[in-house]
């Protein structure tokens, strides 16, 4: 097994920066002259571009080889971690308000990741499964 790669959800950033856009398209209609409201807008609409701005520059969120896997850290840096460093990898459901979320978590003794289906564009029982895979061939 080579190089495998989990990315953003390409829709993510697109649907990202059209909210931006909205944001202060909907202040024009609701705010009214009110600076207050308009300083909201704009911080609100500023948050969600640099949100997308994330997914366009660091659309990767998680990468495994056989020396062990690459995790995105920060606003886009990155952190290479060995297979020995790596303490368990298992899946995480909730289950709130009627909504169901599973997340990916890799515990790499110091820090965990999480990892939720849109940062992988596949589901975390999925990527377990494969990064196991990759984990017993190294």
């Amino acid at each position: 097994m080579g190089m495998m790669q989990w990315r953003v959800r390409p829709v993510l950033p697109a649907a990202k920066l059209v909210a931006a856009l909205a944001v202060p398209a909907l202040a024009a209609l609701f705010a009214e002259g009110d600076v207050v409201r308009w300083g909201l807008a704009v911080v609100a609409a500023a948050a969600l571009a640099a949100w997308a701005a994330r997914d366009l520059v660091v659309p990767v969120r998680l990468a495994a080889d056989p020396a062990g896997i690459t995790v995105v850290t920060g606003f886009a840096g990155r952190r290479h971690l060995p297979w020995a460093r790596i303490e368990r990898v298992r899946v995480e459901s909730t289950a709130r308000r009627g909504l169901r979320s599973d997340f990916l978590e890799i515990d790499a003794g110091d820090a965990i990741y999480l990892f939720t289906t849109n940062d992988l564009s596949a589901h975390p029982e999925e990527v377990a499964a494969a990064l196991a895979d990759l984990r017993a061939v190294a």
